[in-house]
């Protein structure tokens, strides 16, 4: 074997196709895109993702799902262990504020029930959850 009688390998390299060279060729007059339409024409064959060719896109087609609560964005959350710490045995918005556990932002607060209260606290225009109701009400107090 010598450097000078080196060769790929057959069908290794293939020729390009070299299209709209004439009749005889096979890719003649068209090129082999057919006629008319957007593939026909030069830079008009890229179509947007989604496009059905006209057809009502299955994005569109299918229902929207899922909520996003516009009320959720006002409401703060105050944690169940958080209320113990509080000094004041009459816990309004006002409370939950000056102790900065709501931000300033906030409209309305609501306890959710994560960790334990010991102690007697009376709600006072402040929701809260079902657990959190019990969970007060269980240590002597009230919610209203």
């Amino acid at each position: 074997m010598k450097l000078n009688t080196l060769k790929p390998g057959k069908g290794a390299r293939k020729e390009r196709v070299r299209v709209g060279r004439g009749i005889g060729s096979g890719l003649g007059k068209t090129a082999g895109r057919g006629h008319k339409g957007s593939f026909a024409r030069a830079g008009k064959g890229k179509i947007k993702p989604g496009f059905e060719g006209g057809q009502m896109p299955m994005q569109r087609r299918l229902p929207k799902i899922g909520f996003r609560s516009k009320l959720k964005a006002d409401t703060a959350e105050v944690l169940l262990y958080q209320l113990a710490k509080l000094a004041v045995e009459e816990i309004d918005f006002a409370a939950l504020r000056a102790a900065k556990l709501v931000p300033a932002t906030a409209k309305q607060a609501k306890v959710v029930k994560k960790g334990e209260i010991a102690r007697k606290v009376v709600l006072k225009g402040v929701l809260a959850t079902a657990g959190a109701k019990a969970a007060i009400e269980a240590a002597g107090g009230s919610v209203g």
